[in-house]
């Protein structure tokens, strides 16, 4: 029996023809599933909202929080605050804009943190001299950790299956801002080395220990890339939406903002105590200050083994935007196939590590990304593609708002880039 006019029965895929009644289209806009090309259960009931929450935050929350106490310090208390604010609140548009063309036709950085700080944190277990052997080179635990762990999670199928390991590097990350907040008593101002050193200095009462409320220098021009770098989630919209239970665009719309509050929630309280603690001596990795002015606690050992196993748990989470988005482009006309996902993941797994074992510097990863990659994805790609596809008028405020961030993504990155490069022309 045929369907009256203006009913659609959606079938699983990529989209909706065009061809549909708009009153039709707008009906199943919000029901339709977005990817193909993976495994399909059909009547499945999908991931929880809670989990897709903790899926995004976990894809959003990583090594960005490490640089942030770090990035206050030059941009000062206020200025860092109304920033961070506006990267949060253009991230949150932009998915939104993103959202509203589903109907219409760095991963290194987290594998740098486990090369840099994994060796450090089993070095502080263990007593003698070590320095030579494997257990304590990072190139090596890299590839072990990559090899051991990080490959099995990236080849399951559906990103579902990860709702678990989420919610464990979530708490993870709570973990990790409580324990910045603790500790900001643990440590004196102005900073020493010894206990010998804290009985004679003055505390305080100078002026490096006095907040700032706002601050530049040349250091500040890492502050929008590494905000930027520090809310890329776009890459998991699609996915985490194809897997939603009851999936819509509002559903996935309150995900998302859901899940940027939170992470700017556990950002702000990590920066601000980082910042409070060691003030314009913080570096670009505050784990690292810790590890200088309280080597021996067992609160500081813990937290960073926390970290690191909130980071590892986050590169396989990762690999699924990657993943689909080369697959969509070799292998879209091809049913799903285990030997192209196999494959697949392996060579993305060798690219992310190669990057890790030869980049020297965190910093340098979040301001080149941050200023190239993340702006684009965050604030230019949304705002070209919704004012290429959008029907509306161009007046309309979605379409006024897609064009600033446009023009605010390639201002922000190209300044940024090129002031980056400078400073490093000039260092050298």
């Amino acid at each position: 029996m045929q369907a009256p006019w203006g009913v659609i029965n959606v079938e699983p895929g990529w989209y909706i023809s065009s061809q549909q009644p708009e009153e039709a289209e707008a009906e199943a806009e919000d029901l339709s599933p977005l990817l193909s090309n993976e495994l399909h259960s059909p009547g499945s009931v999908g991931v929880s909202y809670g989990f897709s929450v903790l899926s995004l935050v976990n894809g959003i929350m990583g090594s960005g929080i490490l640089s942030l106490a770090y990035v206050m310090a030059h941009t000062g208390v206020l200025g860092f605050s109304f920033m961070l604010l506006i990267v949060a609140l253009l991230a949150s548009f932009s998915v939104h804009l993103l959202l509203s063309m589903c109907i219409q036709t760095a991963m290194s950085s987290y594998l740098l943190i486990i090369k840099t700080e994994l060796p450090t944190a089993i070095s502080e277990f263990l007593s003698g001299d070590y320095s030579g052997s494997w257990y304590v080179d990072g190139k090596t635990l890299l590839i072990i950790i990559c090899v051991v762990i990080v490959f099995p999670l990236a080849l399951l199928p559906k990103i579902g299956f990860l709702g678990y390991t989420s919610s464990l590097s979530f708490f993870f990350m709570v973990f990790f801002a409580l324990v910045i907040v603790i500790k900001k008593w643990s440590i004196p101002c102005p900073l020493t080395l010894n206990c010998m050193e804290q009985y004679f200095q003055i505390s305080n009462a100078t002026d490096d220990c006095k907040p700032k409320l706002f601050h530049f220098s040349k250091e500040s021009v890492y502050a929008l890339p590494t905000m930027a770098l520090s809310f890329l989630c776009h890459t998991l919209i699609l996915p985490i939406y194809c897997e939603l239970q009851s999936p819509s665009k509002k559903r996935m719309q309150n995900v998302t903002n859901t899940a940027i509050a939170l992470t700017f929630l556990i950002y702000f309280i990590s920066a601000l105590f980082g910042y409070l603690t060691f003030y314009d001596k913080v570096a670009s990795d505050v784990l690292q200050d810790y590890s200088k002015h309280l080597p021996h606690d067992a609160v500081v050992r813990t937290v960073r083994l926390c970290f690191l196993c909130a980071v590892l748990l986050t590169v396989p989470l990762i690999h699924f935007p990657a993943r689909k988005a080369f697959m969509m482009v070799f292998f879209s006309s091809f049913p799903f196939s285990w030997i192209h996902h196999f494959l697949t993941t392996l060579a993305l797994n060798i690219i992310i590590v190669l990057c890790a074992i030869y980049v020297p510097d965190i910093r340098n990863v979040f301001g080149v990304v941050g200023s190239s990659t993340s702006a684009c994805l965050t604030f230019v790609f949304p705002g070209l593609f919704y004012l290429k596809l959008s029907r509306e008028d161009f007046l309309s405020w979605k379409k006024l708002g897609a064009f600033v961030l446009l023009i605010l993504g390639v201002l922000v990155g190209n300044f940024s880039l090129a002031v980056i490069i400078f400073n490093w022309i000039n260092n050298k």
